[in-house]
């Protein structure tokens, strides 16, 4: 009697499970649509991970208006800055491979740095703790130059603050490491990352934004309630660097649950932030902001390129992944990243 009434409660518990899935799915869908139909976004592609579980993996709308193609886990996008994360899983190889260290200073490898860039190590390149200015002024999407020189050409500009001071983000910052990436490991910081990182991972496709011949790409949209096609850059640009597919993100956040590509410590210390010279701690790890939403801890970031926005948001607490790609560029993908949290994430809502 006991084993039949065991097996009873065992399968109500199951069946109230699927049941929650099923709902928090449909009000997924539902935040999703108003969502896009607020921001005019053309298409999306989202995935929530609970316990290593994907609760939702969709795409929404379209990748190109044109050809009216749909919107899929499998839609190519650009990410922006949630490329950061891939530039410093990167470097966090070249310490442990011992070609670098954190706190190596900036000058042992751009030997003509300029005297006030002596004080910037590695670490604070990684937090955006470096006081540098967040572009080079020669920076130019429509134009390919070489990394060094777009580094250079911020050498005569202050720093905004001393290195160690406060945080302020710098695209500049992550253009110095992955120069200072394909000097240490002997070949282009690209080829360095295909090879250490993507292909350990086993991410396919996953590659430059100015790749060419990749199928399933989306058409980028921008202006005014993203009327318009974007502009297409020909430059890369190492702190918003690559282009993938959702399907390809839930893999990546797979991989960051083992020691495949890095050690549990060495992913502990990238969400972890940086001690500042005063003893705080700034809201930014290695790649990765480090924050709260709502008293739950918050690992994340953001991208944008024109025609693109981009989060990947981890509540490693409450083993949730939350992942949204969007063909758009005119909208707030983090509202939905906040609005998917409070339907996923248990007891964020409580404290909202």
């Amino acid at each position: 009697m006991r084993t039949l009434f065991s097996r009873i409660t065992l399968l109500s518990v199951l069946l109230l499970l699927f049941l929650r899935l099923v709902s928090a799915a449909d009000a997924t869908d539902e935040y999703v649509a108003r969502w896009m139909k607020e921001f005019h976004v053309p298409g999306l592609a989202v995935a929530v991970i609970k316990d290593g579980t994907i609760v939702k993996a969709e795409g929404y709308g379209v990748a190109n208006r044109e050809t009216r193609d749909p919107a899929t886990i499998d839609t190519v996008f650009k990410i922006g800055s949630v490329s950061k994360q891939f530039i410093a899983t990167g470097i966090m190889l070249l310490v442990r491979d011992g070609r670098l260290r954190l706190d190596d200073p900036v000058s042992r490898y751009l030997a003509d740095a300029p005297v006030t860039w002596r004080p910037i190590t590695i670490r604070r390149l990684l937090s955006h703790t470096a006081g540098l200015a967040r572009e080079s002024p020669l920076f130019d999407g429509s134009k390919r130059v070489p990394d060094i020189d777009i580094i250079r050409a911020a050498y005569p500009l202050p720093l905004l603050s001393p290195p160690g001071e406060k945080y302020a983000y710098s695209n500049l910052g992550y253009w110095v490491l992955a120069e200072i990436t394909t000097r240490t490991s002997g070949r282009p910081w690209a080829e360095y990352l295909r090879e250490r990182v993507f292909e350990r991972a086993d991410l396919q496709p996953i590659a430059l934004t100015i790749t060419p011949g990749i199928p399933n790409r989306a058409t980028g949209y921008g202006g005014n309630d993203n009327g318009e096609i974007a502009s297409e850059w020909v430059a890369v640009r190492p702190s918003g660097a690559f282009v993938t597919t959702v399907r390809q993100l839930i893999k990546w956040d797979a991989v960051l649950q083992t020691d495949r590509v890095l050690t549990a410590a060495e992913r502990q210390q990238m969400i972890t932030g940086v001690p500042l010279n005063n003893g705080s701690r700034a809201p930014y790890g290695f790649g990765w902001h480090v924050e709260q939403f709502n008293n739950h801890r918050y690992i994340w970031h953001g991208g944008g390129l024109p025609g693109f926005s981009s989060n990947f948001a981890r509540f490693p607490d409450d083993h949730v992944t939350i992942i949204a790609l969007s063909n758009g560029d005119d909208s707030d993908i983090g509202s939905l990243i906040a609005n998917l949290a409070l339907i996923h994430v248990p007891g964020a809502r409580a404290t909202r």
